[in-house]
């Protein structure tokens, strides 16, 4: 039906429907499914979701010990304070490291579109329903519009930080999420492409560094900004603002620049933060840890 955003949006605008309606649509021909079928599909990862921010803020810690707490000290935070960057937006933060503290400690996620990214679409879906008054078939619908950007990146460009860097994972995630906030909120086809370049434009060129190779540091934290950014594209895109460069060339650039990449910023730990002396003091306690069990 679609395989770049200029034909979702033009396919949105013909049918004077919604970018998740499309998406429904299309599940429905290809996997020869019912609507409901289809819906409820996507209503059990809703559910996987909202599990884990709940875990996540009940408090994880990964086997390592890398990561875990963080979620629940921005929760107090939150709770406690009158935090300088807004409590929507730091809501998405804090709920984006709760899930990614979750699976940092191999708990079930919901990848959007990679584990390692996964915290960023449900962190921003949960911060702003309630502003929204977003039922829950709106926050099902939310994740069929991220699914449809999602998917136009996986087949255009890259969405695995192996293949091109955390420009592709967290990236493509914060992006995705922008995108559907913008239409949860009433925006156009158009401001939720406009949203989606805002946010890819400015994580052009994000290298994947894990510190040990493992989806922990600097993951989680960059989970947590990249909720951020996309909550603050939509609000862009919402207010007129564009995109001077199209979505499809964006996603173009990304690949373009994720090809051109080092392969020591693609997930090998070899570069980046994973190369620091820190980095690499911890790669190398972890490791001696695991010999000695």
């Amino acid at each position: 039906m679609f395989r770049t955003v200029k034909e979702l949006i033009e396919l949105a605008e013909l049918k004077d429907t919604s970018i998740a309606e499309i998406m429904i649509e299309r599940e429905m021909t290809l996997y020869e499914l019912s609507y409901d079928d289809v819906f409820n599909r996507m209503q059990a990862q809703l559910v996987v979701m909202e599990e884990a921010i709940e875990s996540g803020l009940d408090g994880v810690r990964s086997v390592t010990g890398l990561t875990g707490g963080d979620a629940v000290k921005l929760n107090a935070y939150l709770t406690e304070h009158e935090p300088l960057s807004g409590p929507i937006l730091l809501d998405a933060v804090s709920k984006a490291v709760a899930t990614n503290e979750v699976n940092a400690a191999m708990g079930k996620v919901c990848a959007t579109p990679t584990a390692g990214s996964a915290g960023c679409v449900p962190g921003v879906l949960f911060a702003v329903k309630d502003r929204l008054k977003a039922s829950r078939e709106d926050m099902v619908k939310f994740l069929f519009t991220t699914g449809a950007f999602g998917l136009v990146v996986a087949n255009n460009a890259f969405i695995s930080g192996a293949q091109g860097g955390c420009q592709a994972e967290v990236g493509s995630a914060s992006a995705m999420a922008a995108a559907a906030v913008v239409e949860m909120a009433g925006g156009t086809p158009e401001q939720s492409a406009h949203a989606f370049s805002i946010t890819l434009k400015n994580m052009l060129g994000l290298i994947c560094d894990p510190v040990a190779g493992l989806v922990e540091v600097p993951c989680v934290k960059r989970n947590a900004l990249g909720a951020s950014q996309a909550i603050v594209s939509a609000d862009m895109a919402l207010a007129g603002v564009e995109s001077v460069i199209p979505t499809d060339e964006v996603i173009s650039a990304m690949y373009r620049v994720g090809q051109r990449m080092p392969v020591a910023f693609k997930e090998t730990a070899e570069g980046g933060l994973a190369a620091t002396p820190t980095g690499k003091r911890l790669a190398r306690e972890i490791f001696s840890n695991q010999t000695t069990k």
